[in-house]
């Protein structure tokens, strides 16, 4: 295929994680390599900053800036969660003019857009309608999500890290709470709206220690309280203080939200609700049938971006992936999100390639209803043998004042 000469623009969108910036140091090495590509733009706060022409030329970063930015947690550009129009008719297709005239005054023949189910949904949008008006460019979907919820991958760049984060906060409240003899309760909400992954690794410490939660709930799994009360009473015979994870969206079997009492009830521009309170929701539950001693906690934004305590795994595969995305555009490929291919032997092996953006964009992996056990209440240990090679690796990290040293484009 002819070469398509040109420049190039990077984008991040929806919610940040520890390695996005890892993707982002890969992308920009990648179009800094590709002979095709003259100019590298960064997009601040992704679509948006292309609409408002807020580039940011980042085609003469320096090996040290990009190993900075590798281990920089966050979003170095900027997000967002701008969900463009449905489709191209009447007063729609002005959003999508607006951003190819901007692609013209730039010469943009190559974008990377850095992001999860959402961000995909733009990639695909984008992808058709330069198809449509006959504009040559090559639009590409660079995965990032630590919900791991991405259709077509076998994992997301950022879920490695922060599987990391909350097996090792577990770890650490596990020993904790075990110090007492008093009857308790410590219930653990774990980020996760549809899908469990993050929830289910929670209970990594199982395969190497001698800590484990005693309960694990996903969404998946319809929650039922009786069945809770239940489990809670099984676990106190073993010991009187009991460790619960709950991914945030769990529900009841008709559809609700159990945190929905204690929740705002906004929704982003995509429509999906605030979720948080689900934890505190059990915890007054859990108080009021059995009156012991029980606390809440929600382990929040430190999941993402807790990047003092992330894989290494994680941060080369991000990298990688990102440096693949380029070769895969000024090969001819558009309209693809790249992926990431497990080897089938029992070495953990990773392999990247593309798949089209069509059969990706809005669907939701899910946690196989294999990976949790027949009561709904725990992950099986081939669920965890699946997340136990992408936390391997301790980032390298540099420090100032004691503290980690972070990469910043203002």
């Amino acid at each position: 295929m002819e070469k398509l000469y040109g420049n190039a623009i990077v984008g991040q969108s929806g919610g940040p994680t520890t390695a996005i910036n890892a993707t982002l140091a890969g992308v920009i090495r990648g179009a800094i390599e590709c002979d095709a590509i003259k100019t590298v733009y960064g997009a601040k706060n992704g679509i948006e900053g292309v609409l408002k022409k807020t580039l940011i030329d980042v085609s003469n970063m320096t090996e040290e800036d990009l190993k900075l930015l590798e281990n920089t947690p966050a979003a170095a550009l900027g997000s967002c969660r701008k969900k463009l129009p449905k489709d191209f008719e009447g007063e729609n297709r002005k959003t999508f003019e607006d951003i190819i005239a901007v692609f013209k005054e730039f010469d943009i023949r190559y974008f990377f857009y850095i992001g999860g189910n959402d961000s995909m949904d733009t990639v695909a949008k984008l992808s058709k309608f330069t198809k449509s008006i006959g504009y040559d460019m090559r639009v590409i979907g660079v995965p990032k999500t630590i919900d791991n919820d991405l259709a077509g991958t076998d994992h997301t760049p950022g879920y490695g890290s922060a599987a990391k984060y909350i097996a090792t906060t577990m770890q650490e409240i596990l020993r904790d709470t075990a110090v007492y003899t008093v009857k308790a309760v410590t219930i653990v909400e774990i980020m996760g709206r549809d899908a469990g992954w993050l929830t289910a690794a929670a209970g990594l410490s199982s395969l190497y220690t001698n800590v484990e939660p005693d309960l694990v709930y996903l969404p998946e799994v319809p929650f039922d309280f009786d069945n809770f009360y239940a489990d809670l009473e099984k676990a106190f015979e073993k010991h009187p203080n009991v460790v619960v994870a709950v991914s945030e969206g769990v529900r009841t079997a008709d559809g609700t939200y159990v945190g929905e009492g204690t929740q705002s009830g906004a929704t982003d521009a995509f429509g999906h609700k605030y979720l948080s309170g689900t934890g505190k929701a059990l915890e007054l539950a859990v108080k009021d049938k059995f009156g012991c001693k029980v606390r809440s906690i929600e382990l929040n934004l430190p999941q993402r971006c807790a990047s003092h305590l992330a894989s290494k795994t994680d941060l080369t595969e991000s990298v990688s992936i990102g440096r693949a995305a380029v070769k895969a555009a000024a090969s001819g490929e558009t309209g693809k999100m790249m992926i990431f291919v497990r080897g089938e032997g029992e070495a953990y092996e990773i392999g990247i390639d593309s798949a089209d953006i069509s059969g990706i964009a809005n669907a939701v992996r899910s946690v196989p209803r294999e990976y949790i056990n027949e009561r709904g209440n725990n992950v099986t240990k081939e669920c965890l043998s699946y997340i136990a090679p992408l936390i391997i690796g301790e980032p390298e990290l540099t420090f100032e004042g004691g503290l980690p040293k972070h990469f910043s484009f203002s």
